[in-house]
């Protein structure tokens, strides 16, 4: 199964969002979980930081609760808010 998890940093949370990327990148590249894509959301500007959105595989929502809650970003505070829903993938145009 799919899952689409959709975070928004806190304002101002680009430093913050900085000084934890490493542990954030090492956390995904270890985890059982697997990405299919990941990446930042942007502000308009196109390069501010404001976000992360990740299509993952899982076994279930539990597990990617468990994932999201585990990663560095969560545990430093970056995220305001993050939103965890199946996604039924149809195309796949890669």
């Amino acid at each position: 199964m799919h899952y689409i998890v959709h975070c928004l940093d806190h304002d101002g949370a680009v430093e913050k969002r900085l000084a934890h990327y490493e542990a954030h990148k090492a956390y995904l590249a270890s985890a059982g979980m697997k990405t299919v894509i990941s990446g930042p959301l942007t502000a308009d500007d196109n390069e501010t930081m404001i976000g992360s959105c990740f299509l993952l595989e899982a076994d279930s929502k539990d597990d990617v609760i468990a994932f999201n809650k585990a990663d560095p970003f969560t545990k430093a505070g970056v995220w305001k808010t993050v939103n965890i829903h199946p996604f039924n993938k149809r195309v796949d145009n890669r």
